[in-house]
C-alpha cells in the first residue's frame, strides 16, 4: 500500500511538473525578472540548458540553494578542484549566483539550479553528465533524485540538516520519504541529531562531519570602505543587528530608543537579510520618529542617522569589523537563528534570541560558556547591547568565552572530503547518462 501511495504521489508531481508548471514556467520566470529574483540574461539555465561547455574529466555537481550555504560549501568546491575535479555550482537565488560569480575558484563554474521538471532536470544531467551529486543542507528536490537514481549518478547530502519541522513533515508522509531518501546515498550530518533524523527517513548511510560553516573563513571587507566608515562614524557609540527579519527591525528600533539615553549619538546599524527589504525598512523606522539613512543611497554616511540600514550586498563583514556588539537576527522571531560563526571570528560580541534552533548545539555551547548572550525583548536586548557597549573588558571577555566554544566544532570540511572519497569513480571517461535522458526542448 505504502509503495502504492508513493508511486502515486510521485505521479501527480511529474504531471504537475509536466502540463502545469511546464507551460506557466516563462510567464513565472518574467514575473520573477520583473521583482529583480531572476536574470534575464540566464533564464534558458532555468530550462536546463547549460551556458557553459562542460569541461574534460570528472564533473561534480553541487548544489545550494542561498547565500549561507553557498558560503559554507566555498571551501569545499576548492578542496574538490584542487583534487583534479571540475564542479558545476547550482543556486536559485540572485545573491547567492552573486557571490559565486565572484567567489568560485577556477576550475568550478555556476549556472542556475534547473527547474524540478523532468525534461529540464534530464537536460541539465545529459549536457554535464556529473560523476557524483552533493546536495547542500537540507536542499531535497524529488525530480532530481529520482533522475539522478534513474541515472546511477550517487547523491549525497553534505553539511545536511533536517529541522525538527521538516522532519516531522516527511515523517507525515513516510511512504513518499522513504521512496526519496532512500536513493540518497550517503547523508553526512552536521549533528547527531540531524544523522538520527535522515537515519529514520530511510538514508542507508550516514555519518556525522559537524558543521561546513565553521571552516569557512570569514567574510572579507574592503579596507577603503571601512577606513571611510569608520571616519564617518567617528566617536559616535555603534552597534549591529546583522541578517534581521521581518518583525526584528521593530524591536531592534525599541531598544535603539532606549539605549540613546545611556549613549548619546548612539548609530544602529541593521543589515537586513534580504537586502532588497531596504526600502521598505526605511519607510517603516522612519514612522517611529528616528532618522534612518539606506547605505545604498548614503554610502558615505554623509548624514547622521539614527539607525543605518545596509542594504547591500556582500558587506556584512564590513560591519561585523565596525561594531563592537552584534545581535544576530533570525533569533528574535521564530526563523531558527542565522549563523554566530562570522561575528566571533571578527571580533564582535554576539547577542541573539530564544529562536535558535538551526544552530542549536551551537548557540547551547555559546550560553554555556559566555552566558548573558540570550535576549527576549526590546528593552532585554537594549540592556545587554548597552552594558557591552559600555565596557571593553566585558566584551573581550565575552568574545574571547565565544571563541573558546566554538573550537571543538572545527574540522568539518576535512570529515567531509575523507567520507566523500569512496564515492569518487576512478579516474575514467564520464559516465554516460542512460537513454531517455536526452535533452529535452522547453
Amino acid at each position: 500500500m505504502a509503495s502504492l501511495i508513493a508511486n502515486a504521489a510521485f505521479g501527480v508531481y511529474r504531471f504537475f511538473g509536466s502540463f502545469v508548471v511546464r507551460p506557466l514556467a516563462p510567464l513565472l520566470l518574467r514575473y520573477r525578472v520583473s521583482r529583480g529574483k531572476e536574470d534575464e540574461t540566464r533564464l534558458d539555465e532555468r530550462y536546463g540548458r547549460a551556458s557553459r561547455p562542460r569541461p574534460e574529466g570528472p564533473v561534480v555537481w553541487i548544489h545550494a540553494a542561498s547565500v549561507g550555504e553557498t558560503n559554507a560549501v566555498l571551501p569545499l568546491i576548492k578542496e574538490l578542484v584542487a583534487s583534479g575535479r571540475s564542479v558545476v555550482f547550482t543556486t536559485i537565488t540572485l545573491t547567492a549566483a552573486r557571490i559565486a560569480e565572484q567567489r568560485l575558484p577556477p576550475g568550478a563554474v555556476h549556472q542556475f539550479s534547473p527547474i524540478d521538471v523532468r525534461c529540464w532536470v534530464n537536460a541539465f544531467l545529459a549536457h554535464w553528465r556529473p560523476e557524483l551529486a552533493l546536495f547542500v543542507e537540507s536542499e531535497l528536490w524529488p525530480q532530481a533524485i529520482l533522475n539522478l537514481s534513474r541515472a546511477a549518478i550517487p547523491l549525497v547530502i553534505v553539511n545536511g540538516r533536517l529541522s525538527s519541522r521538516s522532519y516531522a513533515g516527511w515523517r507525515r508522509r513516510s511512504s513518499i520519504a522513504e521512496v526519496l531518501f532512500s536513493r540518497v546515498s550517503l547523508c553526512l550530518a552536521q549533528t547527531e541529531r540531524d544523522g538520527e533524523r535522515y537515519r529514520m527517513l530511510g538514508v542507508p548511510s550516514v555519518t556525522v562531519t559537524g558543521n561546513l560553516k565553521f571552516d569557512t573563513p570569514p567574510p572579507g571587507a574592503d579596507a577603503t570602505a571601512r577606513a571611510a566608515l569608520k571616519a564617518a562614524i567617528g566617536g559616535r557609540p555603534v552597534w549591529l543587528a546583522a541578517s534581521t527579519h521581518p518583525g526584528e527591525e521593530e524591536i531592534v528600533a525599541a531598544a535603539h530608543k532606549l539605549m540613546a539615553e545611556r549613549h548619546p549619538g548612539l548609530l544602529t546599524v541593521i543589515v537586513p537579510r534580504h537586502p532588497h527589504r531596504g526600502p521598505e525598512l526605511v519607510a517603516a523606522l522612519s514612522a517611529t520618529g528616528l532618522s534612518v539613512a539606506r547605505r545604498s543611497d548614503d554610502p558615505t554616511l554623509s548624514t547622521s542617522p539614527d539607525i543605518y540600514v545596509a542594504d547591500t550586498l556582500g558587506e556584512l563583514g564590513l560591519f561585523y569589523r565596525l561594531a563592537p556588539v552584534a545581535f544576530v537576527g533570525g533569533s528574535l522571531v521564530d526563523h531558527g537563528g542565522q549563523n554566530p560563526i562570522e561575528p566571533v571570528e571578527l571580533g564582535a560580541a554576539i547577542l541573539h534570541g530564544p529562536h535558535v534552533q538551526n544552530f542549536a548545539d551551537v548557540y547551547a555551547a555559546l550560553d554555556e560558556l559566555a552566558p548573558g548572550s540570550c535576549v527576549a525583548d526590546a528593552r532585554t536586548l537594549a540592556d545587554s547591547a548597552s552594558a557591552l557597549i559600555a565596557d571593553a573588558g566585558a566584551r573581550e571577555t565575552s568574545v574571547a568565552s565565544a571563541r573558546a566554544a566554538l573550537s571543538p566544532f572545527r574540522g568539518a570540511l576535512d570529515r567531509t572530503m575523507l567520507a566523500l572519497r569512496p564515492t569518487f569513480a576512478p579516474p575514467a571517461k564520464p559516465p554516460v547518462v542512460p537513454v531517455g535522458l536526452e535533452p529535452a526542448r522547453s
